[in-house]
């Protein structure tokens, strides 16, 4: 049984000429990018290669039909070596570049076709969040399912992560902390996945420990001090990518699916309205044992008693970004059940993740509370 394994090599630069010096860019290297962070942080450097931008392919969360358009440039370069610079969506997106074959991104991610890896792939996040230059998971709107799909194989590992806090400056604060909340719920999710071991827990512990200080420190101090920890959410998120790699994550982000497919929220916000009402109920249906531990340190970290973790922890999560009720979004109340029977017809994986896997009635109750 496969125990432990982190297949990026991991690297760290301080700023953005570094690490163009130590891996020596050519006119076979496809690069896909954000367009603004291209421009603020690498076009001044007059990089030899293929570029091309995320949203030359759509906005938003990606989409089954965003990676067919992508994949047909990247075919049609004739480029061996991918580098993805962006948030997740950038870095899922290229993570298919990879594969081998023509097939349809839809084929891909429902795993219609084998998967065999032919290139590639150096990841350069710039959020802290995602984690996606960590994992072997890959994750995409599908259109004609009306929900996202998660690829999760290990052919689509990066060969190389590189970390550079700078690229974290210019980022929007609604958007850093909403990626840092998704990192915070990797770290959660991944510590009571029933994959989870000693090994993953420590990287999703150590991840807990570095994100809430650094939330506790913006509560004390107000947003603009993030600025000075860049370089621990950045890693954070590197840690908590690690353990969700391995262990997987669990309802919260089966839960969260169908609001980003058919309202097309954030990743990382979607997850949010999730994870304290998940967590609940987990607690409700199984105290006791690995959740237990997770609260515990969880609480010891937020700094108050246990029994307190999950207002506390409400209270700090709203200060960073007030949490919407999901009407707000445009869901409608007759969705509430067909978001929870689609979650259960498609997200078996992700369920199988969870600490308690949730039925329909569950999940539904979870929806409507927070309608």
């Amino acid at each position: 049984m496969k125990y432990f394994q982190h297949k990026p090599l991991l690297h760290k630069f301080s700023h953005v000429d570094e690490f163009l010096k130590e891996f020596s860019l050519t006119k076979e290297d496809f690069i896909l990018a954000s367009r603004s962070t291209w421009k603020r942080w690498f076009a001044p450097f007059e990089v030899s290669a293929v570029v091309h931008f995320k949203d030359e392919y759509g906005r938003g969360e990606p989409t089954d039909s965003m990676i067919d358009g992508l994949r047909a440039d990247f075919l049609a370069s004739g480029c061996t070596r991918i580098f993805a610079i962006g948030g997740g969506a950038v870095i899922d997106m290229a993570k298919i570049l990879v594969l081998d074959g023509t097939a349809s991104a839809s084929d891909y991610y429902q795993r219609k076709v084998p998967l065999s890896k032919t290139h590639t792939l150096v990841a350069v996040p710039t959020t802290c969040g995602s984690g996606s230059e960590a994992s072997n998971v890959s994750i995409a709107e599908i259109a004609s399912l009306g929900t996202k799909l998660g690829l999760a194989d290990d052919t689509i590992y990066a060969d190389d992560a590189v970390l550079i806090p700078e690229l974290l400056s210019d980022l929007p604060y609604e958007f850093f902390a909403s990626s840092a909340i998704d990192a915070l719920i990797h770290a959660m999710e991944s510590f009571v996945s029933p994959r989870a071991n000693l090994y993953t827990r420590m990287f999703s512990t150590q991840a807990i420990r570095m994100i809430i200080s650094g939330f506790l420190q913006m509560e004390a101090e107000g947003p603009e001090v993030r600025l000075q920890l860049l370089d621990e959410f950045l890693t954070a998120s590197n840690m908590a990518g690690i353990a969700f790699g391995n262990a997987g994550t669990g309802a919260v982000h089966a839960m969260s699916y169908p609001l980003s497919g058919i309202y097309h929220v954030t990743h990382g916000e979607a997850n949010y309205q999730f994870l304290v009402a998940v967590f609940r109920a987990y607690s409700e249906a199984a105290p006791g044992g690995v959740l237990t531990e997770l609260e515990q340190i969880t609480a010891d970290a937020l700094g108050c008693a246990k029994e307190n973790l999950y207002p506390r922890l409400e209270e700090l999560l709203s200060r960073m970004i007030p949490r919407k009720a999901l009407h707000e979004y445009g869901m409608k109340e007759e969705e509430i059940r067909t978001f929870a029977e689609s979650v259960q017809a498609t997200q078996g994986r992700l369920l199988g993740q969870s600490y308690v896997r949730f039925d329909t009635e569950k999940m539904m109750k979870i929806y409507q509370d927070l309608y």
